[in-house]
């Protein structure tokens, strides 16, 4: 869920990242770098505004790793300086970044500079007149100059060059699909398992929905779902703060994992995790199984711009693909890797518009494979199309309703393969949730796909549309 501050701020996001500001001549400038093997490690992106903090990330554009123990960034000023930890080891084009925003913050006009532990030599340096919008990033990494782009931190930077937008692949109409004021506000994450649709609220609850004979979804009155079931932390604590839902494909029979941001009894601080519940039982209350905390391994966000989707890839496609796992540089093969999902969990954090690929571990490990700038100001909802083989990247009114695809390219890793505008009868809503028919549901080339609306617009949270298979 996000409150109408946030909103109101990624829409003036979103609009600087479709006009971002022209530049002067000389308003951006980087220094070279000096000394070998300093000289391959670059300054990369620079963030100095939004919620993830004043962040400055660092690229290795050589051949070799880097040990950056002990190395120092600056702003402007000589006295400001944040220290790179001890043990800091850049590897050949790997991208690192850091929160300097508790040493120093970056001003509107203002410099970044990298030295080495002498406090004297320096390194790379970057200096800009007016704030990032939302990010300045080098195009192309390591070698290029600074220009308005999307955050990436942690990634590739997102230097443009993709598909335009075009018409919704589907029918233009849309209607409700749902009764009036079943849900209320907060319904977000979609996931539709044959005949039945799940459905996170923001509020700690998760929904199970069966059709209700007009094309449409109403809640389960079996089993304790009348109303929803309320969500916990493992040991019955906490409120998740539930985002998105997604099964494997073992479906809902091998549990059911939501996306949450954060404890609603400590709202004010980022808990980035994957739950697993087991919905087998007619209690009211569902207790996860294991979290996945993902908090520490991801750049800082608001607390309320954390996790907004979950979609599970299925190893087959990535490894038939070339997925390069990038926490070993090699191609991604599953059997390094202790027992888990036969997948990979992709997870959408809103504040940075990143998309995450994760290994979860039956054990509670976890590691990063794969991550891809999401191309928007933020990602709201994340759908794997089985039929299609494409992951649906979805962004809210933040995006005025964009869609994209994404598929494994060439060079291993996610990239955008379309992008989509909303369908043409559709007003532009806060859909926070999206989901995708099976194959199974297709008639005259056409399958019903759904979204949920978090404002509950005219009291209706659910709305239905179609796709061409």
């Amino acid at each position: 869920m996000t409150d109408s501050r946030d909103r109101s701020w990624r829409r003036s996001l979103a609009l600087l990242l479709v006009a971002g500001p022209v530049l002067a001549a000389g308003a951006l400038t980087a220094a070279p770098a000096h000394a070998a093997p300093a000289d391959d490690v670059r300054i990369n992106e620079v963030v100095t505004t939004g919620d993830v903090g004043d962040s400055i990330e660092l690229y290795n554009k050589g051949t070799g790793s880097v040990d950056i123990s002990g190395w120092i960034l600056k702003d402007e000023k000589n006295g400001s300086r944040h220290t790179i930890a001890s043990g800091t080891t850049l590897a050949p084009g790997a991208f690192l970044a850091f929160d300097v925003h508790g040493s120093f913050g970056l001003g509107s006009d203002d410099k970044a500079r990298l030295y080495l532990p002498d406090g004297g030599t320096l390194v790379d340096s970057f200096s800009w007149r007016t704030h990032s919008a939302p990010s300045w990033s080098r195009c192309a990494d390591g070698t290029g100059g600074f220009t308005a782009a999307a955050v990436t931190l942690g990634a590739a930077n997102a230097c443009g060059g993709g598909p335009a937008a075009g018409a919704w692949p589907g029918g233009g109409s849309v209607a409700t699909a749902d009764a009036s004021n079943v849900f209320g506000r907060d319904l977000s994450g979609l996931y539709q398992e044959a005949g039945v649709m799940w459905a996170a609220q923001n509020s700690g609850r998760l929904w199970r929905l069966l059709p209700n004979g007009s094309g449409g979804w109403t809640p389960d009155t079996a089993g304790g779902w009348s109303s929803g079931k309320t969500l916990r932390f493992p040991g019955g604590s906490g409120v998740p703060d539930s985002e998105g839902v997604t099964l494997t494909d073992a479906g809902s029979a091998g549990g059911v994992f939501v996306s949450s941001e954060r404890d609603g009894n400590a709202s004010g601080t980022s808990r980035l995790s994957v739950l697993r519940y087991d919905v087998n039982g007619t209690g009211s209350t569902l207790t996860a199984a294991k979290e996945w905390n993902l908090t520490s391994d991801l750049p800082s966000v608001g607390a309320n711009l954390g996790l907004e989707g979950v979609a599970w890839v299925p190893d087959a496609y990535l490894t038939g693909a070339g997925l390069t796992d990038v926490a070993t540089g090699a191609a991604y093969d599953p059997a390094g890797y202790g027992a888990h999902s036969g997948g990979v969990f992709f997870v959408g954090v809103e504040g940075t518009g990143m998309v995450h690929g994760y290994v979860l571990e039956d054990s509670g490990a976890f590691t990063r494979v794969t991550s891809a700038a999401g191309g928007t100001a933020g990602v709201m909802e994340l759908q794997w199309e089985p039929q299609a083989q494409r992951l649906w990247v979805v962004c809210d009114d933040t995006c005025h309703g964009m869609h994209r695809t994404m598929r494994v390219d060439a060079s291993g890793g996610f990239a955008t393969t379309a992008v989509f505008d909303r369908p043409s009868g559709m007003s532009d809503l806060n859909n926070e949730g999206f989901t995708v028919a099976g194959a199974s549901e297709c008639v005259g080339g056409s399958k019903p796909v759904y979204w949920s609306d978090d404002d509950n617009t005219d009291g209706h949270a659910l709305r239905r549309g179609t796709l061409a298979c």
